[in-house]
């Protein structure tokens, strides 16, 4: 049997204090004690060995050493990245980082945001595109109200679309300069890998790529949907083949899809860049052991999380702050010259 734990209540009566004075102690109320008392109290309860309870902590002191982050997919490496950047902020400054994912649900954002509420976090992080879905937008609106109401802080990581603080990343920029340096490969016919159509991310890096080839003079690109997955990718590289579109060049609006997309070509016999050249964006880590090396828009995702974490950490004004984070057109080995 495990060892009976010690109450509030005991370390009080060993300590010949109120039960109200060593709850402002232990659990770190606002309300100050004197010094004697606090010394009284925290020698009493190491020698009994109390451990003091997390969510009466967080009521006295109307926080927690909590730090939300929500993310669509932490298999997905954009995702991870931007978490491995958050979390060591936040670790830096002693607190502790719970993580939740949506599965690209957007009512589950909503959840997951009323429940880091009422464990009184101290802030959270969303880590995700924001949706065309205006009703979901409104309810995650309102949530973030409450959060904030409570003395909660929230900052994202996408569109500014909410009103908080946000890292925003150069999706349609990034798109546009990929472009652009495509059509200097000589490439004329184009396709995109575009992602669900209700994704603003997805939208953005597309209307950045049609841009881009528009600026060259290049017709419209060929675009196929699929899911924000490998297996997204791979599903709209066949129909892709399938379509027989002529297209020389393939742009998939991330490097995940991309990867999907080139084991698809690899299986039907087409050679990467020898037949067809495709491009990525996002320039996640695993791309180091990606044959041929994918050509990509990077952006510093870890350094994006930190951005994030250092907004929500920090108190700042009263007005949201927009922080706007450039892409760099990185090109590998899986573009040639058409």
């Amino acid at each position: 049997m495990s060892a009976r734990q010690v109450t509030l209540a005991e370390v009080a009566k060993q300590a010949g204090v109120s039960l109200a004075t060593a709850s402002r102690v232990l659990n770190g109320s606002t309300r100050q004690v004197s010094e004697e008392l606090s010394d009284r109290v925290l020698r009493t309860a190491e020698q009994l060995g109390y451990v003091p309870n997390a969510s009466a902590q967080a009521l006295a002191r109307n926080s927690s050493s909590l730090v939300g982050l929500v993310v669509h997919d932490i298999t997905d490496p954009y995702f991870s990245c931007i978490a491995a950047g958050v979390t060591r902020v936040a670790e830096e400054a002693g607190l502790v980082v719970v993580l939740g994912t949506t599965g690209r649900r957007p009512e589950r954002e909503v959840e997951l945001l009323s429940t880091l509420r009422a464990h009184r976090a101290r802030a959270v992080v969303l880590a995700g595109s924001r949706t065309t879905d205006r009703s979901a937008q409104s309810r995650l609106a309102a949530e973030i109200d409450a959060f904030t109401e409570q003395g909660g802080r929230v900052a994202c990581v996408s569109q500014a679309k909410l009103g908080t603080d946000t890292v925003v990343p150069g999706n349609r920029a990034g798109g546009r300069a990929l472009a652009r340096a495509l059509t200097e490969l000589g490439h004329k016919k184009f396709a995109v890998l575009g992602g669900p159509s209700d994704l603003f991310v997805a939208r953005d890096r597309l209307a950045g790529f049609k841009a881009g080839l528009a600026d060259a003079g290049i017709a419209p690109p060929v675009v196929i949907n699929g899911a924000f997955t490998r297996d997204g990718g791979y599903e709209a590289a066949l129909e892709l083949l399938a379509s027989k579109t002529r297209a020389t060049c393939v742009f998939a609006v991330t490097d995940v899809m991309a990867m999907g997309a080139m084991a698809a070509l690899r299986e039907r016999g087409v050679r990467v860049p020898e037949d067809m050249s495709i491009a990525g964006f996002d320039d996640i880590p695993t791309l180091r052991d990606t044959v041929p090396a994918l050509s990509t828009v990077r952006l510093p995702l870890e350094e994006m999380g930190e951005i994030a974490a250092g907004l929500v950490l920090d108190a700042g004004g009263d007005e949201p702050r927009t922080v706007r984070v450039a892409g760099e057109v990185v090109l590998r080995a899986s573009t040639a010259h058409n």
